[in-house]
């Protein structure tokens, strides 16, 4: 199990750094419903890795990933196409970046979490997760590159609640900040949101540049 978890380690850290879902769980805690929003976008978001992670996990397992040779070689085409589309994004981020001294435009998505309720929280938490092309693609990988590694029955249900765990930490983070240090998060949380907004390019350059060379070691068992 633990190495099944292992081999999925690094698509499970993609999806827990993830900056701008990061700032609207924390726009969403310093909101006037920020008590109830920031918890439930949490959960959706959590409810939303789980489903894909877990179909994909299941997918796989059904399939005999671990074993037929069929299967093995799909998985890892989807592990080679994956890596090269996450080495093209981080030079696409690369060259969007702002140019040094340029204020990052902000989305307008950021501007209007103030108004959203506990209903709006729970889908924005789900839609963050799953129609994301990042975190949906990371999922499906990890899920089925678990199975593909030889977890199964109980030991795969532990490393899909595991890679969810791992994968909800970013967004998790600035609830917990909140539920421990109360009002005093306030500033903690700006500084984040404000450090994140501004070197979001930066920060994903870098994670698809390290997921992409991952992923594509991974699927190079294809050509072997």
């Amino acid at each position: 199990m633990w190495s099944s978890f292992g081999e999925a380690l690094p698509q499970a850290v993609g999806i827990a750094v993830s900056p701008l879902p990061v700032v609207l769980v924390i726009l969403m805690l310093v909101s006037p419903r920020g008590r109830a929003n920031g918890p439930v976008f949490l959960a959706g978001w959590i409810v939303g890795v789980a489903v894909l992670t877990g179909v994909a996990f299941a997918v796989a397992d059904a399939a005999d990933a671990a074993t037929d040779a069929s299967t093995a070689e799909g998985v890892d085409a989807m592990q080679l196409g994956l890596g090269l589309l996450f080495l093209w994004l981080a030079v696409k981020q690369f060259r969007s970046r702002p140019a040094p001294g340029t204020e990052p435009a902000t989305p307008k998505l950021l501007r209007a979490v103030d108004s959203f309720g506990p209903g709006k929280a729970l889908g924005l938490g789900l839609a963050a997760s799953m129609a994301n092309p990042k975190n949906l693609s990371l999922a499906i990988s990890g899920g089925a590159g678990m199975a593909a590694a030889g977890a199964t029955g109980s030991d795969g249900v532990v490393a899909v609640i595991l890679f969810v765990v791992v994968a909800s930490i970013g967004v998790g983070a600035p609830v917990v900040v909140q539920l421990v240090m109360g009002d005093r998060s306030a500033g903690v949380l700006a500084s984040w949101k404000t450090w994140l907004v501004a070197n979001n390019a930066t920060v994903m350059t870098v994670l698809f540049g390290v997921l992409g060379s991952k992923m594509v070691g991974a699927g190079l068992g294809l050509l072997g």
